[in-house]
């Protein structure tokens, strides 16, 4: 049963007993295969503040399943030296407010794939409002592939990327400039899906104040609508580390 762990903002390093070990458990179904090395680690964050109406998050979460069944992103996905990933996502809003709904997943082989799939499809909607606050997003992404390599027997990745999805700029709690530069300084890549059907400028934003590191880059979807090939697209460069290439 998916649970909302909640940070306090005084507490930007550390988290609580109850919130690590809500991010500890899950990871179980990784560390029984500690000792191996993925090609990267992936970190989904899907914006559910209240601009997105239920129609909407019904159109982003079949976006996200359909795309990790393109056989696109499946070869990506076993392109790499390893040929397989570690992924997760989760749900945010404001501040103090995220749920990890699918916990860190490996990727290997197209059963395991359709699996993560079906999951990230049924996944329920946790959150319906407390603003719109993506430096929450990146601390929470930053903490949960912290606790991925984290112990005696860490799984390491050779990349480490979240990925951020959102139709609207910070309206609650601090600007995302901290935590951007805490997260690029830990050498974690931020990528940008903004998406333009309330704030058409808001990929703008995103340029200036959301992604960073190491061949950041994003990929705007006009609406939710458009939201399947964008992140289909995001996907695919994203898994095989290509850079896009401008329009």
């Amino acid at each position: 049963m998916p649970r909302a762990i909640a940070f306090r903002p005084d507490r930007r390093r550390l988290l609580g007993a109850a919130g690590a070990a809500a991010l500890l458990a899950p990871l179980r179904t990784v560390r029984a295969e500690t000792g191996i090395t993925v090609d990267l680690a992936l970190v989904l964050a899907a914006d559910c503040s209240g601009s997105v109406q239920t129609d909407h998050y019904v159109l982003q979460q079949r976006g996200y399943a359909d795309a990790f069944r393109d056989p696109a992103v499946i070869r990506a996905i076993g392109s790499g030296v390893n040929g397989r990933i570690a992924a997760c996502y989760f749900q945010w809003s404001g501040y103090g407010l995220q749920t990890l709904l699918q916990p860190w997943t490996l990727l290997h082989d197209k059963t395991e794939i359709a699996v993560f799939a079906t999951a990230l499809e049924r996944a329920e909607r946790t959150l319906y409002g407390g603003g719109t606050a993506p430096a929450g997003a990146m601390r929470f992404g930053r903490d949960l592939l912290d606790h991925l390599v984290a112990g005696d027997r860490p799984l390491q990745a050779l990349r480490r990327v979240i990925d951020i999805s959102g139709d609207g700029r910070t309206n609650v709690g601090p600007a995302p400039g901290e935590e951007r530069t805490e997260t690029i300084a830990a050498g974690i890549t931020i990528n940008g899906l903004p998406i333009l059907h309330m704030e058409p400028d808001i990929d703008d934003y995103y340029e200036r104040e959301i992604i960073g590191g190491n061949g950041a880059f994003l990929v705007p979807a006009r609406d939710f609508n458009a939201f399947r090939e964008a992140i289909r697209r995001k996907l695919i460069q994203e898994i095989a580390g290509i850079l896009p290439i401008p329009a």
